[in-house]
């Protein structure tokens, strides 16, 4: 073996890509315009198609770059789409708690960039895994998201902004999660269709046909899974929209006009049942917080009530405030009254997943040094521990209360429990329509989801009816008094998402793992030894 043999045996070679990540000065517009992109395929906007490629901008910002400058250009990208998507949170409650909030989302965001640019080895070596590793790296941000802290926030869920695209279909088939995983896969393909230096003579033109095939078959897969429900039973549903005196936090300050204009909406339905207008509904839905006077223990409240589900003829599920369980406790409930013998406690679900510093504050005394404005809330909501499943007698509802919708399992379980409506009560009194139409847009993915009709009951809108195709009838506008009947179809069948439950979201997530823990060991492995 000669001496230049010898060194050849010893010397470490370092295997680079053939070029670097772009450069900084693009990547930073790029990830801004990225968060701006995805944020208007949110509503009120609806720019759907945008989701992508909001998706692939933060995928070429952070290729190839250092875990730091990833994570950087992340964040970027998540303070400009969640700022502006929650900026409904500062409207009555001041700039704090929005600024802390839209930065705790973004620093998810930042995760996302950062493991996205540890992940460059695999893709610079497999280039088609772009669009599957993007896509299940999404999926495990938004799982984690969803569930820290304090139970997470899954605002913003790529599954989300798909609510009038073909996409939608998807949830069918594996619920949100996958919606997110195929939006995500969609931004993939167009990264690598766009990607240069594709090597060969066919460079040019075949990863742009392989990305158009496999687009077409992402939508094509979305508008044909059976989404539509079979027929079966159906029953009347009324929505009582009552509205509230004014707009904000103080709605409060008028509870027993909330109560009153909901009462007398029904009231005033029955009046046209009775003419012959409208048909009887079988049941009446009236929104969370139409009776923040616990009806229970106040016996005007009760009678105020009890008067309007015997004049209806039918029973309703209120949204109120219950006292208790123990003192400075109370509970955010959905309660059927039913005409002629009021309260039926055995129909009673108080709501799972209070929403942390707005139900109940955690940590409140190191929370008052941040902010004063934690001691508005003044006794701290009590989770229910069942699910919101409500036999009626001509209905099951599965019943969830306001932002509990976003939330996977929640609704689930109520479909599992033998739901056959959805129900989705809340009070959008405190924010805007843009949240309001982000909250019905969820609502719409858990009707494809479980293949359920749907409604949400909103106390100043946005209320409506939807089906299980994911179409929206009968929607109110906001801040007015509203009362809409419609008649819905039942189901009791489950779809492939209810049956998989948690499986699709725990398989994509266990597969970004995977992708990590790959990209770690080709790291390991980039400085090789050749051997001469």
């Amino acid at each position: 073996m000669t001496t230049l043999d010898r060194d050849e045996t010893r010397t470490p070679v370092v295997v680079r890509p053939t070029r670097g990540p772009v450069p900084l000065r693009v990547a930073v517009p790029v990830a801004v315009a990225a968060g701006l992109a995805l944020l208007v395929a949110f509503p009120p906007y609806g720019w759907w198609p945008l989701a992508p490629v909001g998706v692939a901008g933060l995928a070429v910002a952070v290729h190839r770059r250092r875990l730091r400058a990833g994570a950087g250009l992340g964040f970027l990208t998540g303070v400009a789409l969640f700022a502006p998507l929650l900026a409904w949170t500062n409207l009555h409650t001041g700039l704090l708690p929005w600024v802390l909030l839209s930065l705790l989302q973004a620093g998810y965001l930042a995760l996302l960039g950062a493991a996205s640019a540890w992940v460059s080895p695999v893709i610079d070596r497999w280039r088609w895994a772009w669009p599957v590793v993007t896509g299940v790296l999404w999926v495990g941000q938004e799982a984690l998201r969803d569930r820290t802290p304090f139970g997470g926030f899954p605002w913003g869920r790529l599954a989300f902004s798909q609510d009038a695209s073909p996409l939608l279909g998807w949830a069918w088939l594996g619920g949100a999660p996958l919606v997110t995983g195929v939006v995500a896969v969609a931004g993939g393909l167009l990264v690598v269709g766009s990607w240069r230096r594709w090597p060969g003579p066919d460079g040019a033109w075949r990863p742009v046909a392989g990305v158009a095939v496999g687009l077409l078959l992402l939508v094509g897969v979305g508008l044909a899974v059976p989404t539509g429900a079979g027929g079966g039973r159906s029953v009347r549903v009324a929505i009582v929209q009552g509205n509230v005196p004014r707009l904000g936090l103080d709605f409060n300050a008028q509870r027993q006009a909330v109560l009153n204009n909901h009462a007398d909406a029904t009231v005033e339905l029955a009046g046209r049942v009775a003419a012959g207008a409208v048909p009887r509904p079988d049941l009446v839905v009236w929104p969370e917080n139409s009776s923040d006077i616990d009806p229970l223990r106040n016996a005007a409240a009760g009678a105020r009530i009890s008067a309007a589900a015997d004049a209806i003829g039918a029973p309703i599920l209120v949204g109120a405030v219950l006292a208790g369980p123990g003192d400075g406790e109370v509970r955010n409930a959905g309660i059927l009254w039913r005409p002629g013998t009021g309260p039926d406690m055995a129909q009673l679900y108080t709501k799972r997943h209070p929403v942390p510093f707005a139900e109940y504050v955690p940590m409140r005394s190191l929370a008052r040094k941040v902010s004063s404005q934690v001691d508005r809330v003044r006794a701290d909501f009590v989770p229910g521990s069942t699910p919101g499943v409500v036999d009626v007698g001509p209905v099951v509802l599965g019943d969830v209360i306001c932002f509990e919708v976003a939330y996977d399992g929640l609704v689930r379980d109520t479909v599992d429990g033998g739901a056959q409506l959805l129900v989705v009560q809340t009070n959008n009194a405190t924010f805007d329509v843009a949240e309001a139409r982000q909250q019905l847009a969820m609502v719409r993915l858990r009707a494809v989801e479980h293949g359920r009709a749907a409604l949400m009951a909103s106390t100043v809108g946005v209320s409506g009816f939807v089906a299980p195709d994911g179409r929206v009838s009968d929607a109110t506008g906001f801040n007015t008094r509203a009362v809409v009947v419609r008649q819905v179809t039942l189901s009791d069948g489950r779809t492939p998402a209810t049956r998989a439950g948690r499986w699709p979201e725990s398989t994509l997530a266990g597969l970004a793992v995977a992708a990590l823990v790959v990209a770690g060991m080709l790291r390991r492995r980039r400085e090789v030894t050749v051997v001469g």
